[in-house]
């Protein structure tokens, strides 16, 4: 079984390169799954219901955020309109699972492949450097403890690469691979945990690399050399798709290869 995991789609430019190649990448890879993190799809920050329907057109089963999760507040509207059991688009859009209580929306889904293979995605949060989250470790084991589905995928949206290392060693041997995102910088450090786990610290930004992380460079520049604050606007330049292949084993869930990818124009 291949799962096809698509890095943080950032803005116009991050939404086009994935267009461009997210077809021929799944045919190519025989792609079973598709998940694609999608939390700066509209204009670098938040998810808009259209945008959400759109990346489901081009093949996405399940639809992972972070912490600008509500920059687009018509979202809410959409992650509620359906009850927790529902297999329908809005509930495959997931909010990191360990937001504080309160929230709107799921940060786990349930699923089955066309090819009738049971199959989870959990959505978490770091807590290193950012707020408004509850301890992603216990989360993962609270969530793992009600998953009856062996091939699990851990969208890990994270700031520090200790904290994001640490959660791969903590999941090896419970869940098919844990991957990181948020930086919008891919790592190098794909690998195959001793249990079976496919890890990588961070996929990688699907957008614009002619800026600083999606911003356009000119903005952040102004900021860092001045302190002035100052609106800031994605990039449309030099886009790349950041990606992982995982190959895993369907009926135990034990990854046996991950491949990253990045493709340009």
């Amino acid at each position: 079984m291949n799962i096809l995991f698509v890095g943080d789609v950032f803005g116009s430019a991050g939404r086009r390169i994935v267009r461009e190649h997210i077809g021929h990448v799944r045919k190519a890879h025989a792609v079973d799954l598709v998940v694609i993190n999608g939390e700066n799809a509209a204009g670098g920050f938040g998810l808009t219901p259209q945008i959400a329907e759109d990346l489901f057109d081009l093949g996405a089963d399940v639809l992972t955020t972070g912490n600008h999760v509500w920059d687009k507040r018509e979202l809410i509207d959409y992650m509620n309109s359906v009850p927790a059991d529902s297999q329908e688009r809005a509930r495959r859009v997931l909010r990191p699972a360990n937001f504080l209580r309160g929230n709107p929306g799921y940060g786990v889904f349930e699923g089955t492949t066309e090819g009738g293979v049971p199959y989870a995605v959990i959505d978490l949060m770091g807590r290193v450097f950012m707020n408004g989250t509850n301890d992603p470790f216990h989360a993962a084991n609270d969530i793992l403890a009600g998953i009856k589905a062996k091939v699990i995928l851990v969208d890990f949206h994270a700031e520090a690469t200790s904290e994001k290392v640490a959660m791969g060693w903590y999941l090896d041997g419970k869940v098919t691979a844990v991957l990181g995102t948020h930086t919008h910088i891919p790592t190098a450090d794909q690998r195959i945990l001793p249990g079976g786990t496919a890890y990588q610290t961070d996929v990688g930004m699907s957008g614009p690399y002619d800026s600083v992380i999606g911003v356009e460079k000119e903005l952040v520049l102004h900021r860092f050399l001045t302190g002035m604050p100052g609106k800031f606007e994605a990039a449309k330049g030099n886009p790349k798709m950041c990606a992982a292949v995982i190959t895993c084993d369907a009926a135990t869930g034990r990854a046996s290869g991950i491949q990253r990818i990045m493709l340009g124009e």
